[in-house]
């Protein structure tokens, strides 16, 4: 089975209290599809500093292909400041760090005939160097795009996801990240049901995609795919820990349904299993095999 090639950032939460928790969406992804059996590579950039040596050594122990991760000498491991004011975190996404400089040299090495497809967000995307990175390896590649849109402000324009969204074959993102691409008040998302099915239909239609997922938190997700609409019933969480890192597992297990073939259905019911699994741990991912046992092939 080819292998998924993955792009974009590893940062550390870092809380005020002094924990540094290890994250960022394709990270996440990467994570679960290793623990998938998928043999991801994941090409990003950290920093010739403590928490870049951190991250390769957790990677290894991971058994994860370290081979496109740069070591920056002038830029540090990416950071999201987490502040917290009467209990409510607040969020600084650090700018001007090591993945929003991943330079197109460690695409000379790579073979595109070894990838299936290539998973990448937005947040990377906000800076040149790594922006024309994944610009010239879709390009030369010319694999077939799986993007999970992960808006964070101020970190996106708006111009700039049509086209991110025209390139795509497979799109996820999540019902209020619907509405801001559509321009609607996000309290469509959860008064206007059918008007967000419609929305996605004309969205997915526009853009050609094979399938645009739309995932609803607690009330499941579903697919626009060219024959209609896949609906998913949210999954019971049994005994809630975090929602933190449930979107990127359900794309983890969505890019693992399509590399194995999987029908849409039970590709979309194993996403929602995992994610609604992954609210029952603190933190996005685990060292825990058994968290994957079973998982990869139903």
């Amino acid at each position: 089975m080819k292998r998924p090639l993955v792009f974009g950032e590893v940062l550390y939460d870092c809380f005020p209290d002094g924990r540094e928790i290890l994250g960022g969406a394709p990270f996440n992804v990467a994570w679960h599809l290793q623990g998938l059996g998928l043999n991801p590579l994941l090409v990003t950039g950290v920093g010739r500093d403590a928490l870049g040596d951190a991250i390769l050594d957790t990677m290894r122990r991971w058994g994860m292909d370290t081979g496109a991760v740069q070591r920056d000498p002038q830029h540090a491991t990416g950071q999201v400041r987490v502040s917290l004011r009467d209990g409510q975190p607040s969020y600084d996404i650090v700018a001007d760090q090591a993945y929003d400089h991943i330079g197109q040299d460690l695409l000379a090495g790579l073979r595109p005939n070894e990838f299936a497809l290539i998973y990448h967000g937005s947040l990377a995307l906000r800076a040149p160097t790594s922006s024309d990175t994944l610009d010239a390896l879709i390009a030369s590649s010319g694999l077939p795009v799986f993007l999970d849109l992960n808006l964070r402000a101020p970190w996106w324009q708006r111009a700039q996801l049509m086209p991110l969204l025209r390139r795509a074959t497979w799109v996820k993102l999540n019902d209020e990240e619907l509405c801001e691409v559509a321009g609607l008040p996000a309290s469509r998302a959860v008064h206007d049901v059918d008007g967000l099915v419609e929305v996605a239909q004309g969205l997915a239609e526009e853009c050609a995609l094979r399938w645009l997922i739309v995932t609803r938190g607690g009330q499941g997700a579903f697919v626009v795919h060219p024959g209609g609409v896949q609906q998913g019933a949210p999954i019971p969480v049994d005994g809630l820990v975090d929602t933190v890192g449930a979107g990127d597992a359900f794309s983890a297990v969505s890019i693992n349904g399509i590399l194995r073939g999987w029908e849409l259905e039970q590709t979309l019911e194993q996403a929602l299993r995992f994610a609604a699994r992954v609210c029952m741990q603190r933190g996005a991912t685990s060292e825990e095999r058994t968290l994957y046992a079973g998982r990869a092939s139903r």
